[in-house]
Parts: structure tokens; sequence; C-alpha cells
């Protein structure tokens, strides 16, 4: 296929990355733990952990789940929040050859024993505020291991003690359980600091994460991703920030759940650069998210859109030190645009945005970390990525003409866990996977997102995509945040629906309509406007557009 993005590519940014350069993401990281020993690999709540320990205590975790008797190969849960335990567990279930299951802490128990029944998974290593859910489901699960670990295990006496007293004494935030053959994690290490370890013999097409898609399009699906397909995106987004970050140099805030494969992966290409990560355990606690970027000078911030939303409309935020600043690196949903202008007048740096999928590890397309203003588009593919534009027939269309984007590389999934029939439907006949979202390329190769494929609305046989309408709106005085869906409508079948939250309370429907008559044609303007209080959201801030759809409007 013709690449015709070559031509606009970055200076010195390579076109292709030698996805064989490691033999696994144990070999990278090890080689990263030896490079980079007396750096701050992980900082949480004030205490580090340097690239040294993670490397002691990870291998020590390896020798503990061989001990069990766990094979390569075998998949052990991981749930918990962003805390220091989470880079050793993972870390150290790779390093025996075992596949990562990332599994969202907040879970109901209906959700867990899906993924947990579903993934197979024979160990699972929970933070205990969660452990009566899990308690509910292990009976009918494969799991016969559960590891345990407490909010504040590896903070050091005495911050470790206070903050496991308080956290006990507050049942709410525990609530009761009883799994009598849970091992604490600091036990764990513990023997596995006396026991053999058996460095297993790892390939590229060994899998090394089973992650599962948010399911918002049905029952959640585990996408096999190996060390092969992660080790070529941790070489593809490290040549793309190649001249502008420094090894061993940068401090990065990671607000976003390391269960989630922006934060996951983006973690391991930090790791790999030897860069101090600062993990964050609930950005949603504004003040205290605030108070610890004022804590220190940081140079690379990941997050999604209503978090950099969030974080300007708080008042203190403008008094940070943004000095050391030099990515601000937006995924997971779109970024509007009067959040991004508003970001580069309050930090003096531009909002990059990027696009991956859990199925493509995963970063696709990303702007040139050297952008200086919002472009609207989510960017070039990076080296060793085709990206086609096709239409329903799997034609790959002009240049301009929209589409569904279409994507093939070294770190596309394997497939979908047990499931052929639906890894089948996502692939092209050529090898593409499709990812469900409308673009088109322009001449230059920048790729734009129009929308998602499921979300489009249909007035009167014209196509209308919310991320067009939520970009309008958010740029009206008064709103906070935005949700456009779809409404059926006897005459045009459908129309737009605007949910609204307010931060003007003063904002009113009709201010909204005159400002959306301005900037757009007639068919798109909201013929429903609704204000509700908050978004519903997951756990990484993407606002869940079919609840807000299903929701019941008020009368």
């Amino acid at each position: 296929m013709e690449r015709i993005w070559l031509k606009s590519y970055p200076e010195g940014i390579p076109t292709e990355i030698d996805p064989k350069a490691f033999v696994s993401i144990k070999d990278m990281l090890a080689k990263s733990c030896e490079r980079f020993a007396p750096r701050p690999a992980f900082t949480c709540m004030d205490k580090s952990l340097t690239f040294a320990e993670v490397n002691r205590m990870s291998r020590q975790f390896a020798a503990y789940l061989q001990s069990l008797g766990l094979k390569q190969g075998d998949r052990v849960a991981v749930m918990m929040p962003n805390i220091l335990q989470y880079p050793v567990a993972v870390f150290g279930i790779l390093r025996a050859g075992m596949i990562v299951v990332n599994t969202n802490p907040l879970y109901t128990a209906r959700e867990l024993e899906h993924q947990l029944h579903d993934s197979g998974a024979k160990a699972v290593v929970i933070l205990e505020n969660f452990a009566a859910t899990l308690e509910q489901v292990l009976p009918k699960t494969e799991v016969k291991h559960v590891i345990t670990t407490q909010l504040g295990d590896f903070l050091g006496f005495p911050k470790s003690f206070l903050v496991n007293w308080v956290i006990k004494h507050k049942r709410k935030m525990v609530p009761a359980w009883n799994i009598p053959h849970a091992v604490p994690l600091k036990k764990a290490l513990s023997i596995g600091s006396g026991a053999s370890y058996t460095a297993p013999t790892v390939v590229l097409e060994d899998l090394a994460f089973l992650q599962y898609t948010g399911g918002t399009t049905g029952v959640p699906k585990g996408a096999m991703l190996t060390h092969g397909n992660i080790v070529a995106n941790l070489l593809q987004v490290g040549s793309w920030t190649r001249g502008e970050l420094k090894e061993g140099q940068e401090v990065v805030i990671q607000p976003l759940p390391l269960y989630h494969i922006f934060a996951l992966t983006s973690s391991l290409v930090f790791m790999k650069l030897g860069a101090e990560s600062v993990l964050i355990p609930n950005p949603r606690d504004m003040d205290a998210f605030i108070g610890e970027l004022k804590k220190r000078r940081w140079s690379v911030l990941n997050g999604v859109n209503t978090l950099f939303n969030g974080l300007l409309n708080h008042p203190e935020f403008k008094t940070c030190d943004f000095s050391g600043l030099k990515l601000t690196l937006g995924g997971g949903m779109a970024v509007q645009r009067a959040v991004a202008e508003q970001w580069k007048q309050v930090t003096g740096h531009a909002l990059i945005e990027a696009y991956g999928l859990t199925e493509t590890s995963p970063g696709a397309v990303v702007n040139p970390i050297t952008l200086k203003d919002f472009n609207g588009c989510i960017g070039l593919p990076l080296p060793s990525t085709v990206i086609t534009i096709r239409d329903d027939d799997e034609k790959i269309l002009a240049v301009g003409e929209t589409g569904e984007i279409c994507i093939t590389g070294p770190q596309v999934m394997k497939g979908y866990w047990q499931r052929p029939d639906e890894t089948a439907k996502v692939m092209t006949k050529d090898g593409a996977f499709k990812s469900g979202d409308i673009g088109f390329m322009n001449a230059d190769g920048y790729v734009k997102i129009v929308d998602r494929k499921k979300d489009m609305i249909l007035v009167s046989g014209f196509n209308v995509y919310p991320n067009e309408i939520e970009d309008v709106v958010a740029a009206c005085p008064g709103v906070l945040e935005v949700c456009a869906v779809a409404a059926n409508d006897e005459k045009s079948g459908e129309v737009v629906r605007a949910v609204i939250v307010k931060k003007d309370p003063e904002l009113t429907k009709e201010k909204v309509l005159e400002h959306c008559k301005a900037h757009l044609t007639g068919y798109k303007v909201p013929k429903i406007v609704e204000f509700w209080d908050s978004l519903p959201k997951t756990n990484v801030g993407k606002v869940l557009r079919r609840e807000v759809k299903n929701a019941k409007r008020p009368s």
C-alpha cells in the first residue's frame, strides 16, 4: 500500500521500527531496571520505588508464583488502582512467563465473574478494599490462589501503619470479607525471596496480556496482546518522542488507571525511558491531584478530555508550575477544541491528541509532539503502521473520502480470547483491523476522526456525528460537559439530543440553541437540550454515550 503520509513525517523520526529488537517485554524492562537502577521508577503518596527495587521485588513475586505450581502461560488477574504494588505485580507475572489479566477494581460481582471465568485466571492479586466482591464469585471461577494487599503496604513505616489503620477502621472503605486461603502480598514476596526462580523462555509470539475491552458494545472480550505487540508499540511510541524526551530525566504524571491499555503501555514506555512515573490513585479528587502536581516539576501528563477539562475548571490548577512541561498527551476519547485551546492558554503548551484502541496495544496514530497548536486531527500513523480508510465492502477509499479507519501493523492484537468468530468480524480479508471509527485522511497523511460508527445520528437521511456537536456545544460559554446522542423522532427518524452539565448556573436552553444555530447547519442543531448534574463515565473518564442515550428523558 502506498504510504502517502511519508512526505509529512516529522524530521528525525524513523518510518519503520525493528519489532524484533527485544525478545520480550521482560527482556526490555529488565535492561531498563539495570541501566537506571538507582533512579525512582514509580512514586505514589510520597513513596518511591527505584528501578532496582522494582527489579528485585518483581523477581521475588515471579518466584512466588512459580512456587505455587503455576505454569508458563497461566493467567493471573490484577485488581488494584494506581498504587506501587501494581507495577511490581504486573512485572512479576510477566517475568514468570504468565499472562496478565488487568481487571477494573470497581467491577461488580457479575462483571468480575465474567472476566475471571472467561480468562480462566488461576490466581488474582487484589487490593483488600475489593476482596468482598471477589469472595462472592470465587466458587464460580478457576481461581485457586488469592494474593491480597493493603493500600499502605509499600509506603514504609510509619505511613504504612497509619494508612492501613485508618482504612481498616473505616469499614465502608473495606467491606468485611473472608477468603481463608488468601496470602498477603508482603508474605508472598518474603516467600519468593527464598524460593528459586527459573527464567522462562518467552518469545514475541507468546501472550503477555488479556486486555478486556470496555464492553460498550456488548459482552467484554479479551484482546490477546502478545509480547511482540507490546514491544512493537513501545518502540513505535518511543521513536516518536526521540529528541524531545530524555532518558533518565523525565517525570511523568500518571492519573489514568494502569489497568487501562493507554496507561499500561505508556507506563511501560516510560520505564524503558528511565522516567519516574507518579501514580495518582484517585484523579477524581481534584484537590489532592493538583496538590500532587504542585509538589514537583513534571514534564509529561497523560489523560483524557474530561480529565483536562476538570483540571482547567479547578481554580488552583493555573497556579501549578508548567515550566518543565514537555508533553500533554490526550487519548481514550476525542479531545475537544475548546478544551485544547484553553489548555494552551493556561499552560503555554499544546495538548497533543493521539489515537489507539485496546486491540492495537493501543497506539496507532499520534500528532507530532512538537505541534504548536491543536489541529483537530488525531495525527499521523506511527512507524511501521499503515492506515487505510475503507467503505463497507472493505474497498480502500481515496484521500479525503470518509469511511472506516483500518489499521495494519505489528501492534495489532492476535485476536479475541477464545472468540474466533468475533475476531473475524473486526479483521478485513487482507488482515487490517477495523476500528469501528469513521474518519478520513488528508493529503498530508493526517487522519481525522468524524465519529464512532455506532454513534452516528441519522437525521432525515443526513449523517450527524456527535463529536462535531459536542465540540460546538463545549465552546458555548457556561458549558462544563456535554454528550450528544440520537433521539427517536416521528418526522426525521432521529434528532440530536444534547445533554449538558452547567458551569454557569445561569445557562439556558435558549443560549445553547442560539450558539448552536450560529455554528451548525439546521439539521445538526440539537432539537432536545437537557441539563444534568453529571454525566455517566467509565473509571477512565470516558463519557458513556450508551447510558446517556438509554436514560429516560425528563418529562
